[in-house]
């Protein structure tokens, strides 16, 4: 059976790099995310917070296989900023991260090669600020079951070293959990020889 891959790296923390060149200022921001409508919040509050600046350029790698990526330009030539940041993250086997450049322009046109430059050493420089985190993927559960099943699922879920939230022992007994993905199949099977107990796959 084909071994699932359910840890990987991230950036601990949100840190800041910076860059200059020729008059120009490249400032860095690191953010650790885990969902595309935090990098759409993070993006809109940089640009509040640096509006009078030119350019605010990023790239972003989301999921546990880093299946979710984009680069963006904002305005600068194509592939000479929102490129140069993504491959710094990819280079250190990141996911789950968002940098955003901001360039307050010099004054000086740095031509193709020294904004790459200028993106990658910015992004490099946040990176090696924000640090490295291991992240375990998983999937979240709620489990359903009878007073009669408790003793079963609860042995299940010390054995297995799972958290509990969102408990509810009313007519019916509910919590919810969080499987890492290569205990999963584990997880279900021991489940599923519960009697008086059912799981549910959460979003």
């Amino acid at each position: 059976m084909e071994e699932i891959r359910d840890e990987y790296r991230s950036v601990a923390d949100r840190a800041e790099g910076l860059f200059k060149d020729k008059g120009s200022r490249f400032i860095s921001l690191a953010y650790p995310v885990e969902t595309e409508d935090q990098v759409r919040e993070i993006v809109a509050s940089v640009k509040k917070e640096y509006h009078d600046a030119r350019h605010h350029c990023y790239a972003y790698r989301l999921g546990c296989g880093g299946e979710k990526y984009r680069a963006n330009d904002d305005g600068e030539p194509s592939g000479s900023s929102g490129r140069p940041i993504l491959g710094q993250i990819d280079s250190r086997e990141l996911s789950d991260v968002l940098v955003v450049v901001v360039r307050y322009f010099g004054g000086i046109k740095l031509g193709i090669p020294g904004l790459v430059r200028a993106y990658r050493t910015a992004t490099a420089d946040a990176l090696d600020n924000a640090g490295t985190a291991t992240k375990i993927a998983g999937r979240n559960y709620s489990v359903e079951f009878g007073y009669m099943a408790m003793n079963q699922v609860m042995k299940v879920l010390k054995d297995m070293d799972l958290p509990q939230s969102a408990q509810d022992f009313g007519e019916r007994c509910s919590l919810r959990t969080r499987v890492r993905l290569s205990a999963e199949a584990d997880f279900r099977d021991r489940m599923e020889h519960i009697s008086d107990c059912g799981i549910k796959m959460l979003e």
